[in-house]
């Protein structure tokens, strides 16, 4: 028998407030082994970004809180760390849209990851030679301002940037955003060559399920603040509710109006 794998990363029924008033989670728990990919599934306003920051402590600086349950990371609870302390224990985020520093060459933007490192400058310049070993496309515009790079190059520089702190662990939300197709499945390929060959570990938040269900292990489906469904990559893929609502795609004859709310009603409080 195979040992399971042990958990990097749990999220103990969770809720989260804002403005002290706004209730975005409502109880959300899920768990991230190490050296897994998981998917955090769901459309916009899902609260997959939401869940994110509560895990990478950002939240305080929209004013959001974690009002109830507990996050822990390698068995240390961290919810009530700053997202500096967190950076240095290995969990990094890679915001949605990027985020790069537009003034910055691409070299000065990955750089500027490996800010918290203390291990000296050969090793920093190791990392660095391996983020352009994955991505190739970087090494070619590491002069250029990252400002005046593409789309896709920017969401590259941003993974790589994350990379240049020794990760264990990336929070990824909405890789695929705003880029070609073969883009996404470009970067996803690198994902899971990061995790393969680094041991890096990935909760990625994802509104393409196709793709993100493709280079998962495991996923969570998140429906108005709450975990409605939960599985493997691949059962999650086979199953019809997921394949009707969040892949378009639907076997036999179409569902009427009254099955669609019916489902609805029973998905959301699963």
């Amino acid at each position: 028998m195979v040992a399971p794998a042990q958990s990097l990363l749990t999220v103990n029924n969770i809720e989260v407030i804002y403005d002290h008033v706004i209730l975005v989670l409502k109880g959300v728990s899920l768990e991230v082994p190490d050296g897994g990919i998981v998917a955090l599934l769901g459309a916009n306003g899902a609260g997959k970004t939401t869940t994110l920051k509560a895990i990478s402590n950002l939240l305080r600086a929209e004013r959001g809180e974690v009002t109830k349950g507990s996050i822990e990371c390698m068995g240390e609870r961290v919810d009530r760390l700053s997202p500096n302390d967190l950076v240095k224990r290995g969990v990094i985020q890679v915001m949605e849209g990027r985020h790069c520093f537009e003034h910055l060459t691409v070299d000065e933007n990955l750089l500027t990851g490996a800010y918290t490192r203390r291990d000296g400058r050969a090793a920093i310049a190791e990392s660095l030679e391996k983020v352009y070993h994955y991505f190739p496309r970087l090494k070619e515009r590491r002069t250029t301002q990252a400002g005046y790079t593409s789309g896709g190059e920017q969401q590259m520089t941003a993974i790589g940037r994350a990379l240049m702190a020794n990760p264990k662990m990336i929070l990824l939300d909405e890789p695929s955003m705003g880029l070609a197709p073969q883009l996404v499945l470009e970067i996803f390929e690198i994902v899971r060559n990061l995790n393969k060959r680094e041991g890096v570990s990935f909760l990625l938040a994802e509104q393409n399920t196709m793709v993100a269900l493709k280079f998962s292990d495991y996923g969570y489906v998140l429906e108005n603040g709450r975990v409605v469904m939960d599985g493997d990559a691949k059962s999650l893929s086979d199953n019809e509710d997921v394949k009707e609502f969040y892949l378009g795609l639907s076997s036999g004859s179409r569902r009427s109006f009254r099955d669609v709310k019916h489902y609805r009603r029973r998905k959301r409080w699963l």
